[in-house]
């Protein structure tokens, strides 16, 4: 659009030229000519700027459209991994919940044991006092 400006100058330069020339028709033609070549290079300016802004503006769109696309696409994949991953957390609590329970069986059935054991050491015991006492009843009574 720079060009447009001095091309018009020109041509008016060239028609005021003219009129002290002896050949003034020819050059005001020449002028008029010139600026409708002017216009016409404008027009053609104005349409192929027209015509590339129409072509980013189509572009632009696209790749918004792709990038939008893609932008669903990884939402849907982060939803897809954040539901495997509660799956899995959900299924890892469960196997500990199981393994605590169990855990907490085994250990209330040994500590069962060890008390029976600790019951059984006691009776054991009190059956040797109790032995031991009879016979110093019997030792002293002879």
């Amino acid at each position: 659009m720079k060009f447009i400006a001095p091309l018009l100058a020109t041509s008016l330069v060239l028609a005021l030229s003219a009129c002290n020339d002896p050949n003034a028709e020819q050059a005001k033609r020449d002028a008029a000519a010139a600026a409708d070549h002017a216009g016409d290079a404008a027009r053609n300016a104005a349409e192929s700027a027209a015509d590339a802004t129409r072509s980013a503006a189509d572009s632009a769109a696209a790749a918004t459209r792709e990038a939008a696309a893609d932008s669903e696409r990884a939402l849907d994949n982060a939803a897809n991994a954040t539901a495997a991953a509660a799956q899995d957390a959900k299924a890892a609590a469960k196997d500990a919940a199981h393994d605590a329970s169990v855990a907490a069986k085994d250990a209330a059935a040994d500590a069962s044991a060890a008390t029976a054991r600790a019951a059984q050491k006691a009776a054991d015991h009190a059956e040797d006092v109790a032995r031991d006492a009879r016979q110093e009843a019997n030792e002293a009574k002879h």
